[in-house]
């Protein structure tokens, strides 16, 4: 009863094991050889007191498959294989010797003490099932509660996308634009939100502290950030901002930003930013192309204009691009040393006219941009501009004289050209030259008699030309430098890079060569007249053809 009582105490069934085995020898003249409890469908050896017998026994033990029966144990007489059995499964078994024919009384103690052993298994065995069916009940229900919020999750994550997504789409629908795009996006995450274009320029503002006035952007530092945030995928913080690209197949149309100063921007800020460029990609992307038909029709106008149109035509064609042909014209020619007369330029001398408040029709050529406006330039303002779009300060711009009617354009785009070219000659090669302001020079413009320019030239300045090919001297060049520089000695030797006695004895040599006296207005006027045209029209050319 003692042993009965022990067995159903523990819970543990190699301690319930081990007490049975260790009381055999109790119930009569028995010994236990070995135990084995069932694990996983398979007998496990608990203990065995004859290792040399272990493997025979273990091979007999599962030929038993849960019956009782005979095992032979080496050296031992009367083995016997005794199954511990619960209502449902084989616990395990015990194998016993017995030294002599047991009594009826021991046989009985001997099953008792078995089937006391079998239902204490039983019990230990269903303790243990309990417990690792509440823990697995425990841990399937923490993961279910895990599985529950990631769903909870999951589920407002794609409302909150779903959400974000019909209201950006609603918002572009409605045909609000880049402002109303901004509007929603600093609604949804409480940040201003912004649209520049590709240069830098602001477009538009949606929120508190806007600055005022806008930064003008640095070219270079521009390109680096759009490089910079081109390499990564989605929304890039720089600086202060959130920021990403709008650039529906590729092509960069503009930048969408949030200023997040604290750095407060989450999942959900992204994803709003994210959507709110997916909406203004089709927008921005219909601009550009209406833009370009623009273009091509104000560029298309232009060169008819500047080739020289039917009147009818290009009033008509005026009006359906939204330009005003019967105000006074001038032509306006830029070059810029640094780039070439591409698209690229083009748009840029564009935007420089737009923001210095010229109205225009804009086309290019070779080596320049043409534009025909509709009022007469500032001095300075298209040069400046020009200087900040472009980073540099070597461009040259020419302006015709006004026009009134729109047969004189070719004539006018001449003028624009020659007053160009008499810039990038002159002493200060860069800004910009009215051709109305040229004086003398307005008569070496095209349509001149080259023949009768060249026999002045040659008549004032052929011995000179002549003696700088024979020597390899540039006595021409000096006396036009001389000319420049208003007859001052030191600003010309500066300028030639020589001393001031050098000069004095070149422009003695020049009155021997020439036979013409400086000093003389009437020689000193001709001489003048002849080295500009022989710098601006002539060239070196006509020296050489005369020789």
């Amino acid at each position: 009863m003692a042993l009965s009582r022990a067995l159903f105490d523990s819970l543990d069934e190699g301690e319930i094991l081990s007490l049975a085995m260790d009381h055999i020898a109790a119930t009569g003249p028995y010994s236990v050889e070995a135990g084995y409890l069932a694990v996983d469908g398979d007998l496990v050896p608990s203990r065995s007191n004859g290792q040399i017998h272990a493997l025979a026994v273990d091979r007999r033990v599962r030929e038993l498959a849960g019956e009782d029966g005979a095992v032979t144990v080496a050296g031992r007489p009367r083995g016997q294989g005794l199954g511990l059995r619960g209502l449902e499964r084989l616990h395990g078994y015990l194998v016993v010797t017995s030294r002599s024919r047991p009594t009826e009384a021991e046989r009985f103690l001997l099953a008792t003490l078995v089937r006391h052993t079998g239902a204490a298994l039983s019990v230990a065995y269903a303790h243990r099932r309990r417990r690792e069916d509440a823990l697995e009940l425990h841990r399937l229900r923490e993961e279910r509660t895990a599985l529950q919020g990631q769903l909870i999750s999951v589920v407002a994550e794609l409302g909150y996308q779903r959400s974000v997504h019909a209201l950006l789409a609603d918002v572009a629908a409605s045909g609000g634009g880049e402002e109303a795009i901004t509007r929603a996006l600093h609604g949804l995450t409480g940040l201003p939100a912004l649209v520049e274009d590709r240069f830098g320029r602001l477009r538009c503002w949606t929120g508190p502290d806007r600055p005022d006035p806008y930064p003008e952007p640095d070219p270079v530092r521009q390109d680096e950030m759009l490089y910079a945030v081109a390499r990564r995928a989605g929304p890039v913080r720089m600086e202060d901002r959130l920021v990403t690209l709008v650039r529906p197949q590729g092509e960069i149309l503009g930048v969408l930003a949030l200023v997040d100063a604290r750095g407060e921007a989450d999942e959900h800020t992204v994803l709003a930013l994210e959507h709110a460029a997916a909406s203004l990609a089709p927008q921005l992307a219909h601009l550009r192309n209406l833009a370009e038909v623009e273009s091509r029709l104000h560029r298309e106008l232009a060169d008819d204009l500047l080739a020289g149109t039917d009147e009818a035509s290009a009033y008509a064609r005026s009006e359906a691009v939204g330009h005003d042909l019967h105000r006074r014209h001038y032509v306006v020619v830029v070059q810029w040393s640094n780039r070439t007369a591409d698209a690229s330029f083009a748009q840029t001398v564009g935007r420089a006219a737009s923001a210095v408040g010229m109205h225009s029709l804009l086309t290019r050529r070779a080596d320049h941009v043409v534009l025909v406006a509709d009022d007469r330039p500032h001095a300075r303002a298209l040069y400046e501009a020009l200087a900040r779009e472009t980073g540099t300060r070597t461009g040259t711009i020419g302006v015709s004289a006004p026009c009134d009617a729109l047969d004189d354009l070719p004539h006018r785009y001449e003028e624009a050209q020659r007053a160009l070219e008499v810039r990038r000659h002159s002493r200060e090669r860069y800004g910009t030259t009215f051709f109305d302001e040229l004086g003398l020079y307005r008569i070496l413009g095209p349509g001149n008699d080259y023949r009768e320019l060249e026999t002045f030239v040659h008549e004032w300045l052929g011995q000179l030309i002549d003696y700088d090919s024979r020597h390899h001297t540039a006595m021409v060049e000096t006396l036009s430098r001389y000319f420049d520089c208003g007859g001052n000695y030191d600003e010309t030797a500066e300028s030639l890079a020589i001393h001031r006695s050098t000069l004095r004895y070149r422009l003695q040599r020049i009155r021997n060569i020439s036979g013409n006296d400086l000093a003389n207005v009437e020689d000193r006027l001709n001489l003048q007249v002849a080295t500009r045209v022989w710098k601006i029209v002539l060239g070196e050319q006509a020296g050489n053809r005369h020789r």
